[in-house]
C-alpha cells in the first residue's frame, strides 16, 4: 500500500501541550507512520497509508479536542483564510479592548494603593469589573480547558483557569464573608487580560513568521492569457495543460514553467531566486512561474504548469521545512509533556508549604496562583517551530531551499571539508568540443559523423556538445542499433554493421585498445587541460580518434571557495575525468586536493573515505551520479539547475546556480540554530526564575500573568528578528 502525505490546519491550540496532543490523536490511529504539528503555523503533517481518509484523521484531531481541516492552498482557499485570519484578529482585538478597559481601573487601584493612596474601588465595583473579564473575555480558555480536563491532560488553558478562577473564588468568598475583605479580583482580570494580549501579539508575530511561504504562494498567478488557434483567451492557471502557448504582457507574471517561442524580455526573478538583476531571455531560452515580465511580450510554451512548477515545489519543499521537526523540538515536547501536571503539583506543594509555615489561606493560595499563572509551555513550545519557520522562509527568499529542519540543524553544524563534483557545479556544464585528433587514416569529419551517430540519443553535455560542433549538417546522424551506456565509462553501439566505442581511458583498455597509442593521442589535449573521449572501432580493435571537450569555469566559483575556505573549510574535487584536465581546473580554483577518474561510485567511497577520516564534509553535486555522495556526506548541497535526483538527495538545494550561495545557507542555518537556542534558553529562564520566586511569594499573580505573556511574545519577536538577515559583505 503506497504511502500518502496529508497537510491538515489544525485551530484551538494554545500551547505546546495541545500540539503534543494532536500529535498523539494522529499517531494512535491505524496506517499513521508519523505526525508532526507546528504550533507557529498551526499545521500538521501526516504520512499515512493511501487507505487513511482525510476524514479519518480530522476525526483524529476532534476526538483530541481541537478543529481540524484539509489543507488548501487554492487561490479562493487562500483569499479565505486571509479573511478569517483578518475576521479573527478583529475579534481578538475587540475582547481584548474590553478585557484591557475593565481591568484597568482594579489595576490602577492597586497602583495608587501601593503607593499610599486608599482609592481602591468598592468590592461590588471589583467584582463587576474582574466578573465579565474572566466569564465573557476569557470565555475561550474555559471552553479549552474543560476540553482538555475531560480528556485527562493538561494545557496551558488549564493553568490560566485554574490560577483566575482560584483568585476570583477567594475575592467572592471573602467579599460575602469579611467586613473588611482582602479582595484580588485585580489578579484575576489581570490575568486574563494579560494572556489575550499575549495571545494576540503572538497570532500576529506567528502571522509574520508565516509571510515567506505565503508570498511564494502568491506569486503564482490567478489567470493565464491563454493563445490557441491564434485566439487569444484569458482563463484560469488551473485550465493549463502542458504545451499551451501562454501570453505574457510587460508587468505580468509567468504563469506556467516553460520555453519562449516568441519574444524578448528581461525578467524579473528575484522574489523567487533572490537574484536582483532582471535577466534578459530569449526565443528557447525557459522561464519560471513566477517570474515578472518588465518590458517584453512574449509567447510561452507550457512545459510544466500548477503544482509541478519550480514555484509549485519550491513552495512545497519550504512549506514541508517548515512543518517538520528538529531533533531538539523533539526533546522540548517531552519536557512540555510532563510540564503542567507538574506546575500543578508545584502549585500545591507551594499551597501546603506556606499553610504549615503558617501563611493564612488567602495569602498562601494567591503565591500557588502566582505559579500556575507563570508556568506556561507557550514559550517553550514556540520557540523552535518559530525560529524554522522564519528562517527556512529567509532561506527560500535568498535562493536556498532547506530540506527539514534536521538538515537545517545540520546545516549549523561545524565542517571542516567540503567536496565538488567538478562538471555542472565547479563548471558551467555546457562543454564544448575544443579539438579533435584523428588516427592515422582516418578523416576528423568521419570521427565527428560516428560520435555525433552515436549520442545522438543521448543528453549527456558532452554528447550536446558534439551535436553542436557537427550542426545543421544536410544528412542526419547514421542510426545506431545495440546501443548500450557504460556507467562512467561511455558508449557502444553498431553502425552500419560495425560496432563502435566512444568513452574514457578505461573503457578502451577494457575494449582492448593499446594504452600507449591511446596516452599517444591524448598527450596534445590533456597538455590543455581538455576533457578526453576516444572513438574506436571494436572488430577488431581500433583506435580512431580523440575528441577534447573544454568547459569554462563557473562565474564566481573562485571566490565562493575562498570565501569556504577563509570559514575553514578545505576544498576537494571529485570527478570522474583525467588527472590532467582536473589538474588544470583545479589550478585555477585554487585546489589542492584531487580525486579524478572516479566511477559513480567511487565519489560515494571517496566521501566515507574522508569521514573515516574524522572529516566533517559537506558535498556539492549537481548530477545522478552525484546522488550517492550527496547522500553520505554529513551535509549534500544540489544546485537547481541539475537532475531531480540530486536535489532528492541533497540536504539544501540551491535555485541558483551560485556557489556562493553555500555560504548563505550556512550562514543562515547557524543564525536560526541560534535563535532557537536563544528562544529556548529565555522560555526556561522564564519558568526557572519565575516558579521559585512565586512559590516564595515574591511574584504576585498580576505580574506573573505579564511575565507570562511576554515570555511567549519575547520569544516569537528574537525569531522574527531574523528577518533582518543580510549577506556577511
Amino acid at each position: 500500500m503506497n504511502d500518502v502525505a496529508r497537510d491538515l490546519e489544525i485551530t484551538g491550540m494554545t500551547c505546546a501541550a495541545c500540539a503534543g496532543r494532536v500529535e498523539r490523536g494522529l499517531r494512535g490511529l491505524a496506517g499513521v507512520h508519523s505526525a508532526a504539528v507546528n504550533l507557529a503555523t498551526e499545521r500538521a503533517h501526516v504520512v499515512a497509508d493511501s487507505a487513511v481518509s482525510v476524514a479519518a484523521l480530522v476525526g483524529a484531531v476532534t476526538k483530541a479536542g481541537y478543529d481540524a481541516r484539509p489543507a488548501d492552498e487554492s487561490a479562493a482557499a487562500r483569499g479565505d483564510a486571509r479573511d478569517a485570519l483578518t475576521l479573527r484578529l478583529r475579534r481578538e482585538r475587540i475582547n481584548l479592548a474590553i478585557a484591557i478597559l475593565l481591568t484597568v481601573p482594579l489595576l490602577a487601584g492597586m497602583a495608587l494603593a501601593a503607593a499610599g493612596f486608599d482609592l481602591m474601588l468598592p468590592g461590588l465595583a471589583q467584582a463587576a469589573l474582574a466578573t465579565p473579564v474572566l466569564f465573557w473575555c476569557g470565555r475561550g480558555f474555559f471552553v479549552h480547558a474543560w476540553g482538555a480536563i475531560r480528556r485527562g491532560y493538561g494545557t496551558m488553558d488549564v493553568l490560566v483557569v485554574l490560577g483566575a478562577t482560584s483568585a476570583w473564588l477567594l475575592s467572592m468568598v471573602a467579599l460575602a464573608t469579611q467586613a473588611r475583605p482582602q479582595l484580588y479580583f485585580e489578579a484575576a482580570a489581570a490575568v486574563v487580560s494579560f494572556v489575550l494580549l499575549g495571545k494576540h501579539l503572538e497570532a500576529i508575530t506567528k502571522a509574520r513568521a508565516a509571510e515567506a511561504i505565503r508570498g511564494l504562494i502568491a506569486l503564482r498567478p490567478e489567470t493565464a492569457c491563454r493563445l490557441r488557434d491564434g485566439v487569444e483567451a484569458v482563463v484560469p492557471v488551473g485550465w493549463l495543460s502542458a504545451g499551451d502557448q501562454v501570453v505574457v504582457r510587460p508587468g505580468e507574471r509567468v504563469p506556467v514553467d516553460g520555453v519562449i517561442v516568441s519574444g524578448d524580455a528581461a525578467l524579473d526573478e528575484s522574489l523567487l531566486t533572490g537574484e536582483s538583476l532582471a535577466v534578459s531571455r530569449h526565443p528557447g531560452d525557459r522561464v519560471i512561474a513566477g517570474s515578472v515580465d518588465t518590458d517584453g511580450h512574449l509567447v510561452i510554451a507550457a512545459v510544466t504548469v500548477g503544482a509541478e512548477t519550480m514555484l509549485g515545489q519550491i513552495a512545497r519543499l519550504v512549506d514541508a521545512a517548515q512543518s517538520s521537526k528538529a531533533p531538539i523540538e523533539r526533546q522540548v515536547d517531552r519536557i512540555c509533556a510532563v510540564f503542567v501536571p507538574a506546575v500543578v503539583v508545584i502549585a500545591l506543594v507551594t499551597l501546603a508549604g506556606q499553610l504549615i509555615h503558617g501563611t493564612a489561606f488567602a495569602a498562601a493560595l494567591i503565591d500557588a496562583v502566582s505559579v500556575l499563572v507563570i508556568a506556561c509551555p507557550c514559550a517553550l513550545g514556540l520557540a523552535t517551530p518559530a525560529a524554522i519557520v522564519v528562517g527556512t522562509g529567509i532561506a527560500a527568499r535568498h535562493g536556498v531551499l532547506i530540506k527539514d529542519a534536521e538538515a537545517l540543524e545540520r546545516a549549523a553544524g561545524r565542517f571542516d571539508t567540503i567536496a565538488f563534483d567538478k562538471t555542472g557545479t565547479l563548471t558551467e556544464g555546457r562543454p564544448e568540443v575544443i579539438e579533435i585528433i584523428a588516427a592515422a587514416g582516418v578523416a576528423t569529419t568521419q570521427c565527428l559523423d560516428r560520435a555525433a551517430s552515436l549520442q545522438s540519443g543521448s543528453k549527456h553535455p558532452l554528447a550536446d556538445a558534439v551535436r553542436r560542433r557537427r550542426g545543421d549538417q544536410v544528412d542526419p546522424p547514421t542510426a545506431v542499433t545495440g546501443f548500450h551506456d557504460h556507467a562512467g565509462l561511455g558508449i557502444t553501439g553498431t553502425i552500419d554493421g560495425a560496432t563502435y566505442a566512444l568513452g574514457n581511458r578505461r573503457l578502451m583498455i577494457q575494449s582492448g585498445l593499446d594504452a600507449a597509442a591511446l596516452d599517444t593521442l591524448a598527450i596534445p589535449l590533456t597538455s590543455q587541460g581538455l576533457t578526453v573521449s576516444f572513438l574506436a572501432g571494436l572488430a577488431p580493435p581500433q583506435l580512431l580518434g580523440a575528441i577534447g571537450f573544454g568547459d569554462h569555469v563557473r562565474p564566481g566559483a573562485a571566490a565562493a571557495i575562498r570565501t569556504l575556505s577563509d570559514q575553514g573549510l578545505a576544498a576537494v574535487m571529485l570527478t570522474g575525468d583525467n588527472a590532467a584536465a582536473a589538474a588544470k581546473m583545479a589550478a585555477t580554483l585554487a585546489i589542492t586536493d584531487i580525486r579524478a577518474g572516479l566511477l559513480p561510485g567511487d565519489k560515494d567511497a571517496a566521501l566515507r573515505s574522508l569521514r573515516d577520516q574524522g572529516r566533517r564534509v559537506i558535498m556539492v553535486g549537481d548530477g545522478v551520479n552525484d546522488a550517492p555522495a550527496l547522500a553520505a556526506a554529513d551535509l549534500g548541497v544540489a544546485l537547481a539547475s541539475g537532475t531531480d535526483v540530486a536535489m532528492g538527495a541533497a540536504d539544501i538545494g540551491l535555485m541558483r546556480p551560485e556557489l556562493s550561495l553555500i555560504s548563505d545557507a550556512l550562514d543562515i542555518a547557524r543564525r536560526t540554530q541560534a535563535k532557537i537556542r536563544q528562544g529556548l534558553f529565555w522560555a526556561f529562564i522564564y519558568n526557572l526564575v519565575g516558579i521559585p520566586l512565586a512559590a516564595l511569594g515574591y511574584l504576585n499573580p498580576v505580574f506573573a500573568g505579564a511575565a507570562m505573556a511576554l515570555s511567549s511574545v519575547s520569544v516569537m519577536l528574537n525569531a522574527l528578528s531574523l528577518r533582518g538577515w543580510r549577506r556577511r559583505s
